[in-house]
């Protein structure tokens, strides 16, 4: 398996380059296996018997699916890969990828893969699906059952999505509802000790998490004869969490102790949104509008003593936060002279965030005295206006360009322990070239200029009992800008498959890393850094290697980077970043069965994170593995088994921490290693 997750990437590279070919051998009596190219049927996906339109689209050779929703606030220009009928769904947490997953495979006519250059949705470019759904009426469902068994856990029955669409060639309508309980456990020791090694402290440690998210989603398309386009949708939800961690503490030379640590968080949201489009003199005009509201009350508690009720402590931080968000924004689409295509866009976002938190200590018993906590407690407020125009023309039959040019103003405010008041003005954009070198091969170059936005939660302090530490709240921190240069190239192996290469270098300003503020440390600027990363995205068919039914997908991104470390002066990575990910599953629906069955396999390794006093790094080791065994008509129903954590994964975690900061010496190390043990899955899918 580690020789696979290996070679792949690199023979796929090497086939996307032409400098190795496949051999042509002889094609097995296998049926229609699905091969790359650029229009699906839904016949092409009857191997994996979909329910979905998601299942179909998550099965297109060399294809990874994007949804708009990056976790940045305001619309913006589309940034997702997936279409809905030639549309962008005007959604973010309930965007596209949950819209394809209420639609029935049923209702799936087409799924196309084109250039996202030749398209009236300004921002994207390069390898695009478009998911075409009918108009016939009728009413149509899927559903979907699992259950899981785990070491320390209860096993939980609960699990469940169903989902509806229908409508007719005017009205369409979908509806879903899902609980999606998670767990987790693991177990093991933790070691304590000194720079040179000598033990401290050992500990026995044990933890479980349960959390239960449970969500009601829908949406609604009316198109009617006069050429309006009018779609809403929404979300509500709720997230219940807890976690628990029990340790029995060793101390060399003390008393034998216990450690409790407990989370709670009770979380409700919503997210309601829209869009309207209609003709308007040469072009299209269409205003998209979204609220979305969250709020999250998070109780912490730590209590440690000994065995003989000596020494007992005990720590509790409360914080709630409610996030707010409301959106409008304007496009109006017009066609130029000789193939071109132009777009003026307008947006307008409002985005808050206000905490409450208090911190409170008991020794020995006594009674809770409040601990103050400056700049926990805070509102902050975006005003963000954004501008752009985009044209769109092809220069020759195989090329074509698009040039973005924008603009972006925002007001921060923040109120409470910490009052600022602050504008930013700053230019954006981007160029984009795709270039079709052949039928085959496709690659598209573009050139970003891009304005971040800052997470909220780095202008508010906050404490993490479980680890001792904190983030202090910084009231001047500003949203990093990057230059960045990507290629991306898209081969067609056709009944072999297909690969997608994606390779690009960002040169960031005001990047948002870690650095000192006060006698503490939290998120905060460092004036430059550079970041580079490739993602392969690989299928292999193996019909033509002896395997009918059989595919490898593989799915690889590695980075590099490099900051100036703003407490030692050195050079670095980025504070916490993704070192590399790979995973690769082997699939065979074997012809003329109901059987499938297949193996999964997935490992990745993240860079140091740095405080002010501490450096450590969390880690997954070896790597998880799972195997898994499906039939495809049981009682008209699919049945899938899966075995998880063959390879005995074990979550590991070690730090540093230092006497006064990282300048000085190790003042102890701590190693722990916690395995969690085989997972066995049942699940059971359906029609309705």
């Amino acid at each position: 398996m580690a020789v696979s997750h290996t070679l792949l990437p690199v023979i796929a590279a090497m086939l996307a380059a032409g400098l190795i070919s496949l051999p042509a051998l002889a094609e097995p009596d296998t049926g229609s296996p699905i091969a790359a190219g650029s229009d699906y049927a839904p016949g092409d996906f009857a191997q994996y018997n979909p329910q979905t339109a998601l299942d179909m689209v998550n099965r297109i050779p060399g294809f990874t699916l994007q949804d708009d929703d990056d976790g940045s606030r305001g619309f913006g220009q589309a940034s997702g890969n997936v279409l809905i009928n030639g549309r962008r769904v005007s959604g973010k947490s309930n965007g596209a990828e949950a819209a394809l997953g209420r639609i029935s495979a049923t209702r799936v006519v087409r799924v196309e893969v084109v250039d996202g250059t030749t398209l009236d949705v300004p921002g994207l470019s390069g390898q695009v699906v478009n998911v075409v759904t009918d108009g016939e009426g009728g009413t149509s469902g899927t559903w979907r059952w699992k259950s899981r068994i785990r070491e320390n856990l209860t096993p939980y029955f609960h699990e469940g999505v169903v989902a509806l669409s229908g409508g007719n060639e005017r009205l369409n309508w979908s509806v879903e509802a899902s609980s999606l309980p998670e767990r987790g456990a693991h177990a093991g020791w933790e070691n304590i000790t000194t720079a040179d090694g000598t033990l401290l402290e050992r500990r026995r440690e044990d933890v479980t998490n349960i959390a239960d998210n449970a969500s009601v989603s829908g949406s609604l398309s009316w198109t009617p004869p006069s050429g309006v386009v009018a779609n809403v949708n929404g979300s509500v939800g709720i997230y219940q969490f807890d976690r628990k961690e029990i340790s029995k503490t060793s101390p060399v030379g003390g008393l034998e102790g216990r450690r409790l640590f407990l989370k709670g968080e009770d979380e409700w949201n919503a997210e309601f949104g829209g869009d309207y489009e209609f003709g308007f003199g040469p072009g299209r005009l269409k205003a998209i509008g979204l609220v979305r509201r969250e709020n999250s009350p998070v109780n912490d508690s730590v209590r440690i003593g000994a065995v003989d009720g000596s020494g007992l402590s005990e720590t509790r931080f409360s914080q709630t936060v409610d996030e707010g968000e409301y959106i409008g924004r304007g496009e109006y689409a017009w066609a130029g002279g000789r193939g071109g295509d132009w777009q003026v866009s307008v947006e307008n976002a409002f985005n808050f965030l206000e905490a409450e938190a208090g911190l409170s200590i008991a020794d020995d018993g006594g009674p809770f005295e409040v601990i103050p906590l400056p700049g926990a407690n805070s509102r902050v407020e975006e005003t963000r206006w954004e501008a752009a125009i985009t044209h769109g023309r092809a220069l020759s039959d195989t090329l074509r360009l698009q040039v973005s040019l924008g603009a972006e103003y925002s007001e921060l405010t923040q109120s409470g322990d910490n009052t600022n008041l602050r504008e930013f003005t700053r230019p954006k954009g981007f160029v984009s070239l795709s270039w079709q070198a052949d039928p085959k091969l496709k690659l598209t170059a573009r050139l970003d200029r891009e304005v971040g936005q800052l997470d909220f939660f780095d202008f508010i302090s906050s404490v993490n009992l479980n680890a001792d530490n904190g983030d202090s709240g910084n009231a001047e921190i500003v949203p990093q800008q990057a230059w960045k240069w990507s290629l991306q190239a898209e081969k067609d192996f056709g009944e072999w498959g297909a690969a997608t290469l994606n390779a690009y270098y960002s040169d960031i300003e005001d990047i948002v890393d870690r650095v000192p503020i006060g006698t503490g440390d939290g998120p905060g600027n460092l004036d430059t850094a550079w970041e580079i990363g490739v993602t392969l995205d690989t299928t292999l068919k193996l019909a033509r290697l002896g395997v009918p039914g059989g595919e490898i997908t593989s799915f690889a991104e590695v980075y590099d980077s490099e900051v100036t470390d703003p407490l030692t002066g050195e050079t670095r990575r980025i504070n916490d970043s993704q070192l590399y990910y790979v995973n690769m599953e082997f699939r065979q629906d074997v012809p003329g069965t109901d059987w499938a069955w297949g193996v999964f396999a997935e490992k990745f390794e993240r860079n140091l994170y740095y405080q002010l006093g501490e450096r450590g790094v969390e880690a997954s080791k070896p790597a998880y593995a799972y195997a898994f065994l499906e039939n495809k008509d049981v009682f008209g129903l699919t049945a899938m088994l899966g075995i998880g954590n063959l390879l005995n994964q074990k979550d590991t975690f070690r730090r540093e921490i230092y006497e006064t900061n990282r300048l000085g010496p190790v003042a102890s190390i701590e190693d722990r290693s916690r395995r969690f043990g085989p997972i066995a899955v049942f699940e059971l899918r359906g029609t309705l």
